[in-house]
């Protein structure tokens, strides 16, 4: 929040022409930036946890008061400071103010150095809880390294630490295997959540008709087979965050329901008349166009919105092939167990020169194999996949006149989907996630297309 700022943005609500001149002065001098309005309303359409570390406001306004800015801005930034400037008459109605989670409060009229001083004290206290936050949330294991040093790398960590002491809801989309998880789990652990549950749903793993009880819970009796009561993932999540990835594996009928939990806070259980307040946080995660989703009528246009409040793009490996050789570093360092393994620049080479479609999983994939292999002192190139020394892959687009000529006999569709679908497993190890994206499918589609052919499925896929 407070960290890679180079001039800290305050935003100053004072009606008080004379004294939102004054305050803007002094803050500005001692090195603020400061967007200064008048009106509470005006405070509330200018806040932007991107722009803004702290808000200072009055506490009698024209309009909606103070409390109502306060109450709003902790609504949406729960982690951004609040001061309450009163005038005398008014420590009442301050102190309520600090119950509902003001930073502090200074009366009218102030002394410059007693509102620097208070500024200060309660930027560097948001700046340690913060801290504090993130090692917590790193001691619990929530958090895992991100390695990367690349630009578009950089963009999705500094998008990530601006927007993770908000409350919005967070749409991450990238190709599979590009780490969407790692990135929810940042969110996490840099927000003011990070001491309560990050519980993690992948949409695409749980059949259809159980995803419903899962998420939001059931009471004993329920259904047949419900033999005891479930609080549901929402619930276990009660105060955290939730992600649900390959959010666009939801099946319609789900996607009102879900759209409720974000707009009420509440959770309809299964078999239970009333429904149950629930505090989340909701990230969701995708491989698929969601836009081009909604434009084929598969997935709610409101509920895209809701979702999509902000969106974080993870590029894919061959956008960033600068990232290579540090991750080739980190997974080696992680599969080799503390031998000392040299890693060639030839190797490093020819890994820069994949197209790597499987992504990150893939590159590491690929290290642990060549360290389980590896019998000398540093890794050889012939210790990856011999996929991963073809030269990297071109379009699969193919022009009417590129296909092979089709038999006089006649072929069958069947047969030629099943002989793709193998080709492909094989190609990406048996790993059907991995598959599925290649073929551009959904994942259950694939795992449709499986059993109806009975074809063996890898049991890590």
């Amino acid at each position: 929040m407070l960290t890679g700022m180079t001039a800290l943005r305050i935003l100053l609500v004072e009606d008080d022409p004379s004294g939102r001149e004054l305050a803007s002065f002094n803050l500005k001098r001692a090195g603020y930036e400061v967007d200064a309005v008048e009106r509470g309303e005006d405070a509330l359409a200018a806040f932007s946890l991107e722009r803004h570390a702290m808000v200072i406001t009055d506490l009698r306004l024209p309009g909606i008061d103070g409390l109502e800015v306060l109450r709003g801005i902790r609504e949406r930034a729960p982690g951004i400071p609040v001061l309450m400037i009163t005038a005398y008459g008014s420590v009442d109605t301050a102190v309520e103010a600090m119950k509902r989670g003001a930073y502090d409060f200074i009366g009218k009229p102030f002394h410059r150095e007693h509102l620097l001083l208070t500024v200060r004290r309660a930027l560097d206290n948001a700046q340690l809880e913060q801290k504090v936050r993130e090692l917590q949330a790193r001691a619990s294991g929530v958090e895992r390294p991100i390695v990367g040093v690349s630009s578009s790398m950089r963009r999705v960590f500094d998008i990530v630490d601006r927007v993770a002491q908000s409350n919005a809801s967070i749409l991450i989309t990238g190709e599979t295997g590009t780490g969407k998880e790692l990135v929810a789990r940042r969110l996490h652990a840099r927000s003011f959540r990070s001491e309560k549950p990050f519980v993690a749903v992948n949409c695409a793993a749980i059949p259809a008709e159980l995803l419903e009880a899962e998420l939001f819970g059931h009471v004993k009796g329920a259904f047949t087979g419900a033999t005891r009561a479930r609080l549901g993932r929402f619930r276990q999540a009660e105060g955290g965050t939730v992600f649900l990835d390959e959010i666009f594996e939801m099946p319609a009928s789900l996607q009102s329901k879900l759209l409720r939990v974000l707009q009420e806070r509440v959770v309809d259980v299964l078999g239970q008349d009333a429904p149950e307040p629930v505090d989340v946080r909701v990230v969701a995660a995708t491989n698929q166009d969601l836009a081009a989703r909604v434009r084929e009528g598969q997935l709610r246009e409101d509920l895209f919105y809701r979702l999509n409040v902000v969106e974080i793009r993870v590029p894919p490996l061959r956008e960033r092939a600068e990232d290579i050789e540090p991750l080739v570093r980190h997974f080696v360092e992680l599969f080799a167990e503390g031998r000392e393994l040299g890693i060639p620049d030839e190797l490093v080479r020819v890994l820069r020169e994949r197209a790597w479609p499987g992504n990150v999983r893939e590159l590491r994939n690929a290290c642990e194999r060549a360290v389980l292999l590896c019998r000398a002192d540093a890794l050889s190139i012939d210790d990856l996949p011999a996929a991963h020394l073809a030269a990297p892959a071109a379009s699969s687009a193919l022009s009417p006149g590129e296909w092979p000529p089709l038999p006089d006999g006649g072929l069958s569709l069947v047969d030629l989907e099943k002989s793709v679908i193998m080709r492909v497993l094989a190609l990406k190890g048996g790993n059907v996630s991995q598959a599925a994206a290649y073929l551009r499918v959904p994942r259950h589609i694939l795992a449709y297309r499986l059993a109806k052919y009975g074809l063996q499925r890898h049991p890590s896929s």
